[in-house]
């Protein structure tokens, strides 16, 4: 199930003559097809600066990222840790949590050789959970976003008092909260002015982009759990 929900695949197809559609990719959860039928609400446009492939990896993760945040009353001013900041989702919440809401500090964890990548992304904070648990520093957050689950209480010791901790990844050990994706054109329209502009940044594995005849190659190369980022297959012949 986690590889489903984390490969992202290409669902294209022409609105105009100079306009693209980009489909929520997980309306079709379990396909890999070249057409699909969709309805209008889960459409937006693909932002002009970026490529289908890029575009192709951004919906499920990106409204993962923005509504978890907005379901916890995030605002401007305020601290975040992100658990797994160098996964698909993650990569993505620390642009939106720093860019769009504007957080005062965010700290995310990663392993030692992606620790770059996440101060890349605008991460003020990065810590090695290799060599620290995170739930032991003296450092209190107003929001904990467990992007990788199997947390326990872990991470309510990171949160300050009166503070939200929200998980991607069910079960929630309390005071964590689950929730699940509500999908719809309208976030990704909101967001694309920041996508567009290059503030929020699509971000790939460098292996991630497959050919449609390695699909199966892709399925075994997110089960490593090595993916940084998203994992795209494209194009669909």
């Amino acid at each position: 199930m986690k590889a489903w929900n984390e490969l992202n695949f290409l669902l294209i197809n022409t609105f105009s003559s100079s306009e693209a559609l980009v489909e929520l990719e997980h309306y079709k959860l379990f396909n890999l097809a070249e057409y699909t039928a969709a309805e209008e609400r889960v459409l937006a446009l693909k932002p002009k600066n970026l490529s289908f492939a890029e575009a192709a990896s951004l919906p499920l993760a990106i409204e993962t990222a923005y509504e978890g945040l907005e379901r916890t009353g995030f605002s401007a001013g305020q601290s975040i840790l992100v658990l797994g900041g160098a996964g698909g989702v993650g990569t993505l919440l620390i642009q939106v949590a720093k860019h769009v809401f504007g957080a005062s500090k965010v700290a995310a964890t990663a392993s030692t050789g992606k620790l770059d990548l996440l101060r890349s992304l605008g991460a003020d904070l990065v810590i090695d959970y290799t060599k620290e648990n995170f739930e032991d520093l003296p450092e209190k957050y107003d929001v904990v976003y467990d992007a990788v689950g199997g947390q326990s209480e872990k991470p309510a010791k990171a949160v300050k008092e009166g503070g939200k901790v929200v998980t991607i990844v069910g079960p929630a050990t309390p005071p964590a909260f689950f929730f699940a994706l509500t999908s719809t054109g309208s976030t990704l329209e909101k967001l694309e002015p920041y996508l567009e502009s290059g503030k929020v940044k699509p971000v790939i594995d460098p292996k991630g982009q497959f050919p449609f005849s390695k699909a199966l190659e892709a399925f075994a190369y997110l089960e490593t759990s090595r993916a940084t980022g998203k994992v795209v297959i494209y194009p669909i012949p």
